[in-house]
């Protein structure tokens, strides 16, 4: 039953997992997952780890992203994508959904969840996208405060702290570095920037700043997509794709579901379909099977 159930890997190695890639040559890639079956996918295909993204566990929710989820809502989602992944899995722990002392919950329940990882942000609570207008940023000093409470909570010291700012858009490059190194001296591991707009920009960051840095090459907002070998070659440490598997997703879902409407039938989406076969497989149920025939017999059912 190694690995059916549950992933095999401890959360402790996934984290040590995540820090050796941080401090590796190769940049590390972090497509989100908006459930636990895209966390499998992710995995089967060959990336190196999962991320959570805290747009899409409100999205999920028919919510927009305005800080209307909660901690046990965001931790619970990051705990089922978790368990059923080798792969380290990075959260968006958003501001840390409160104070200082709320950030440093935060991260005990992200560790019982079994998280290599969270990145929290400098945005004021409560945040909004990092890709809109009209945000605005805590002082430098109040980031601090939460950034140091996250990591005084870290019971394992391979848990990753991300610091997240937004002040590029607001402050301006030059500000957000300032914010980064301010940041970085506080503790945290990891630093994501919001919202560069070029490779020029990423160019800059990372010039300035000599912790590991993460990337969003997230679609529709102020960042160009940027490929991956050229983040890698500019020195960036990690890249995520947070909302992109949802996107594909919820296009393919639309379209699929304006043609049964107009047609009357999905006969003619069935081309655009995971075969029940292929789900079988991602899911492993031969293997299910074969741990107890005695149970039921999933092979010898009949097609729903």
């Amino acid at each position: 039953m190694t690995g059916l159930l549950a992933a095999a890997t401890s959360a402790a190695d996934k984290r040590i997992a995540f820090r050796t890639g941080l401090s590796s040559d190769r940049i590390q890639r972090f497509p989100g997952a908006f459930n636990p079956l895209v966390a499998k996918l992710i995995q089967e295909i060959g990336f190196e780890g999962v991320y959570v993204s805290g747009a899409v566990v409100s999205a999920e929710l028919a919510l927009p992203d305005i800080g209307l989820t909660t901690l046990t809502e965001v931790a619970g989602r990051g705990q089922q994508i978790a368990r059923v992944t080798d792969l380290p899995v990075l959260i968006d722990a958003d501001t840390g959904f409160g104070e200082p002392m709320s950030a440093a919950r935060t991260v005990t329940l992200l560790e019982d969840a079994g998280i290599a990882g969270a990145h929290f942000e400098d945005q004021v609570n409560p945040k909004r996208c990092g890709h809109l207008d009209g945000k605005a940023v805590v002082p430098v000093t109040e980031m601090v405060r939460r950034l140091r409470a996250a990591v005084a909570a870290r019971r394992d010291p391979n848990f990753v702290i991300c610091a997240r700012t937004d002040a590029a858009g607001i402050e301006g490059i030059d500000s957000a570095i300032d914010r980064a190194k301010a940041y970085a001296e506080a503790g945290a591991d990891l630093i994501f920037t919001e919202a560069l707009h070029t490779p020029a920009d990423f160019e800059k960051f990372r010039a300035a700043v000599d912790i590991p840095l993460l990337a969003n090459m997230t679609e529709f907002g102020k960042s160009e997509l940027i490929c991956v070998q050229v983040l890698e070659k500019i020195g960036y440490n990690a890249v995520i794709y947070p909302v992109s598997t949802l996107r594909l997703a919820m296009f393919a879902a639309e379209a699929g579901l304006r043609e049964i409407f107009d047609q009357g039938t999905q006969a003619g989406l069935l081309d655009r379909m995971q075969h029940r076969s292929r789900l079988y497989e991602l899911l492993q149920y031969e293997r299910y099977n074969e741990f107890d025939s005695d149970i039921f017999t999933f092979a010898s059912g009949k097609d729903q």
